[in-house]
């Protein structure tokens, strides 16, 4: 296993485990208390950390022994007991990891955690190099005995006490890999003054396999330091910050950042050529479940998604043009503005309502319906029922959302080809709502590829391949589609992702509601060199809650000046009143500017959306 894990470091992004002694703390267990001597008098405890940090996706867990040497355990009286804790704390995460390993296709990696002696070594100490590197070796053969996979040595300030440790490490057993990481200060260096670049060159001569930080300051100040160490050494890195930095709220120690904000930087690592990533002090299985989705987005995005490869018995099909592959295909090549309404499938089994809706909006011009795929991370009809029951019985395209949410590489295959066969030919590619969001925060979700992949896969389908490349036979004729936001919050990142999705293969990109004109414009400022037909999403407020949960939730641009006019509605009816003239105004505005318009019917009130589309002189139904 110690060959297994260079392999697959160079596979990718590996994802470590988070803090064990937060999670310890949290479980009732007092600070004054030896947390490696619970390797012996509390195993299940540290079984259950183990299994937690394995459940929220690590690949990784470390050991229960940071502080399991001698001169550590002698405070406890605990010295003449480093062989005996090490290696229970070895044999408990190697029993939890082989456990994983049968129930999955993957086996976790055990990985050794030696911290500081916690003594002063020369010249600064009493303590001798020769003294240190006896007191490393003894607990890292204890380690290798239980049967780690590797060492992670870790939080050194001093640069010659790490030293110590990994030729102790050496001394054992030269096979087994060894991650060496510092903890640095706020200004990037270790705590005896090593600078990014100094330590990173220390590291290198020293033959580690994996350099990096751990603890520290939290994850901005190590980005920095770690975007300097990548300038002076190929070693694969490794970044396992705090979830910032302590702070004091009412006599404990609080960690403040969330696992949103570490999963963000997750993504920053990566991009400065990071290959493992983990927490430290304050982070909690809930962090790693955060992280581990940005790397699935990764993987993805890199497309190293594993596929076996069958020998072509055919040349691929080329994909129609898109004005045949439908009547939405056909207007955007021939540049008409074209109009969407949403409309979302019902919780329950009877489509009744959506269907008048239906035909409803197809009396009133609109070119094709859209219907999201369990929005908000809900429990809904299958969008591709509802899509096929439409275009049956009403007669006009669906545009299906198909999110990747829910579905492996397989399903993902199958349904579209099945959506193929049935009819179906428009489709919204997206990532999905994460199912935290909705009314089964703990349901599973997949993510094998993300938006971007999905794209991929989709092209690939129309030029009659798999997601291997593989022939399979007739091509599909999808219009595909995809989604954007002009208002988030990195834009940059958005425009990133968005030339992806057009390089991937995207046709046409549909917009989160505009509220602001000024960010429209500069998204399509930012997207012209790879611009495709861009449909405005438009949303006619309900109330002034609505907006907030746009805002907030959403997390869509809503000026100040809409929350003041939909403010001073007086009820309910009049908010909707000027929730639809303010849909009305964004409609007109942005009309110039883009190929159509996808107009929402909050609350399934379809007359709403045709309301709104009257601004564009569309026939008005008889029925409204």
């Amino acid at each position: 296993m110690a060959a297994a894990f260079l392999e697959r470091l160079q596979k990718g992004p590996i994802l470590g485990d988070g803090a064990m002694g937060t999670l310890l703390y949290a479980r009732g267990v007092f600070i004054n208390r030896c947390y490696d001597e619970l390797n012996l008098s509390q195993p299940d405890l540290i079984r259950e950390v183990h299994r937690d940090y394995l459940a929220s996706g690590a690949e990784i867990i470390e050991t229960n022994t940071f502080g399991a040497n001698s001169f550590r355990l002698t405070r406890y009286g605990l010295g003449d007991r480093v062989r005996e804790i090490n290696l229970a704390g070895a044999r408990l995460a190697r029993e939890i990891a082989d456990s994983d390993a049968a129930r999955k296709a993957t086996r976790p990696f055990v990985a050794g955690s030696v911290g500081p002696l916690g003594v002063r070594i020369e010249p600064l100490g009493p303590t001798s190099f020769d003294e240190a590197r006896a007191a490393f070796r003894e607990q890292i053969a204890a380690l290798v005995e239980g049967g780690v996979d590797l060492l992670m040595l870790e939080t050194f300030g001093y640069l010659e006490e790490l030293h110590q440790a990994i030729r102790a490490a050496r001394d054992v057993d030269a096979s087994v890999p060894v991650v060496a990481q510092v903890t640095i200060d706020e200004e990037g260096n270790c705590l005896d003054g090593a600078s990014p670049e100094s330590f990173a060159a220390k590291l290198t001569e020293w033959g580690v396999d994996v350099a990096g930080c751990n603890c520290s300051v939290g994850p901005v100040a190590m980005l920095g330091a770690l975007e300097r160490v990548r300038q002076v050494t190929s070693l694969p890195l490794a970044a396992q910050p705090n979830a910032g930095m302590p702070r004091a709220v009412e006599g404990r120690n609080i960690y403040l950042c969330s696992p949103e904000y570490m999963a963000s930087y997750t993504r920053k690592f990566l991009r400065a050529g990071v290959q493992l990533v983990g927490g430290c002090c304050g982070t909690t299985p809930d962090h790693i479940r955060a992280m581990r989705s940005v790397l699935r987005a990764g993987e993805a995005k890199a497309a190293s998604f594993p596929v076996a490869r069958a020998a072509r018995t055919e040349a691929t099909v080329e994909a129609p043009p898109l004005a045949e592959r439908s009547s939405l295909g056909r207007k955007l090549e021939t540049g008409e503005f074209v109009t969407f309404v949403e409309i979302v499938p019902p919780k329950g089994s009877n489509p009744e309502k959506e269907v008048a809706g239906a035909r409803l909006l197809k009396a009133a011009g609109v070119d094709a319906i859209n219907i999201p795929d369990s929005p908000r991370a809900s429990a809904r009809m299958s969008a591709q029922s509802l899509a096929i029951l439409i275009q049956q019985q009403v007669g006009i395209e669906a545009v299906l959302h198909y999110t990747c949410r829910d579905r492996n590489v397989l399903s993902i295959q199958s349904d579209l080809l099945g959506a193929s066969a049935i009819g179906i030919r428009n489709l919204i590619c997206i990532t999905g709502d994460p199912p935290k969001l909705g009314n089964y925060p703990d349901a599973t979700a997949v993510f094998d590829v993300d938006a971007i992949g999905l794209v991929n896969i989709v092209h690939n389908l129309n030029c009659g391949l798999d997601i291997g490349a593989n022939p399979v036979g007739s091509a599909t004729s999808f219009v595909i589609g995809c989604g954007a936001n002009p208002g988030a919050p990195n834009l940059e990142e958005e425009v990133r992702r968005f030339q992806y999705k057009v390089e991937a293969g995207a046709q046409f990109c549909v917009t989160q509601p505009v509220f602001d004109v000024t960010l429209l414009e500069e998204f399509l400022r930012r997207v012209e060199h790879c611009r495709i037909p861009i449909i405005a999403g438009i949303w006619p407020l309900v109330s002034v809650r609505n907006a907030e949960f746009m805002k907030i939730e959403l997390r869509i641009t809503v000026p100040d000046a809409i929350f003041e006019r939909m403010g001073r509605a007086s009820n309910a009816e009049s908010a909707r009143a000027e929730g639809i003239e303010i849909a009305r105004e964004m409609l007109q505005a942005v009309r110039p500017m883009v190929q159509g318009a996808q107009v929402s019917a909050p609350l399934g009130r379809y007359h709403a959306a045709v309301d709104v589309l009257e601004v564009l002189g569309r026939p008005r139904p008889a029925t409204v």
